[in-house]
């Protein structure tokens, strides 16, 4: 199910890219994400239990709107405005390293142990051949402003540790569905009340592609957010393992790019840079079985 997460989002980047070209960054996203909510809570069904939930924990739902889309979102593009495309690319593409850091001080049962520190940093630097591989980095225009990118993009990967140890670690009667669509739909409104002022209003019209795009991009932030959200509820699910598999996000997204586009073709930087992130997984799996199996071996029988 993580797989297939990771796989949804990594086809997100050509439909972002159709999209901001007709469409302002803020604005775009926040119909995106109400859409998406909004497909969530027609597919639950149970419009009373749906309420019941969401009033039953509003706080909780409210706050997680907040962290998980609208802060996050909010940081991850004007971040993404101000540093060159690699760059950003390598700095998300990090972010399992900057989640496992949040769940080592926040989670008593989800440390960093010095193989998964050291498999995390496998996959971090497979992210950078990768990436460097497919582009290069040119620093270019204002230092500040680009530091300033740098330290957004960086507090935006910390929010996400944040927001994904929060829907981990709580205790809320609330069913991941719920919990995904209401975030997504309140989340989206946020980005689209901020985009007005920012942004200006953009109505269209807009050619057939636009559409094609968001409807694509709706769905598949509704499917990977209600499973991402499931597998961060279950019982014994680790936070930091859990992350490690978004290393998956830029191999799926080269390989797409490699069958879908004319001028993109298989290079050896970026395949040894997937060897490197499939090296990082195994190393990961073995560190997480040998934690699993010292722990049997610990409790008394």
């Amino acid at each position: 199910m993580a797989i297939l997460a990771t796989w949804l989002w990594s086809t997100a980047f050509v439909g972002v890219k159709i999209g901001l070209e007709y469409h302002t960054p803020f604005q775009f996203a926040g119909i995106r994400f109400f859409i998406s909510g909004l497909f969530i809570f027609l597919l639950f069904g149970k419009f009373n239990l749906f309420y019941s939930q969401v009033k039953a924990n509003w706080r909780f739902v409210l706050w997680i709107s907040i962290i998980q889309i609208f802060a996050q979102y909010a940081l991850f593009y004007s971040g993404l405005n101000l540093v060159p495309g690699a760059l950003g690319a390598m700095l998300i593409g990090a972010s399992p390293l900057f989640v496992a850091i949040v769940a080592h001080f926040s989670m008593h049962n989800d440390k960093m142990t010095p193989l998964k520190t050291f498999s995390i940093l496998i996959g971090v630097a497979g992210i950078a051949v990768i990436t460097l591989g497919r582009t290069t980095i040119e620093m270019e225009g204002a230092l500040n402003l680009e530091l300033l990118g740098i330290g957004l993009l960086l507090v935006n990967n910390l929010v996400a540790g944040y927001s994904n140890v929060l829907v981990s670690k709580s205790s809320a009667d609330v069913s991941p569905f719920v919990l995904s669509s209401t975030s997504l739909m309140v989340g989206g409104i946020m980005l689209f009340l901020v985009s007005i002022p920012a942004e200006g209003i953009n109505m269209g019209p807009f050619p057939a592609e636009y559409y094609v795009a968001l409807a694509w991009l709706s769905f598949l932030s509704a499917a990977a957010f209600s499973i991402w959200f499931t597998l961060l509820k279950r019982p014994g699910v680790k936070v930091s393992v859990l992350n490690v598999w978004k290393f998956l996000i830029p191999v799926s997204g080269a390989i797409l790019s490699w069958i879908l586009l004319e001028d993109e073709n298989p290079d050896l930087i970026s395949v040894i840079g997937m060897v490197i992130i499939a090296i990082s997984l195994l190393a990961l799996n073995f560190a997480n079985r040998k934690s699993v199996a010292t722990k049997s071996r610990a409790t008394p029988k």
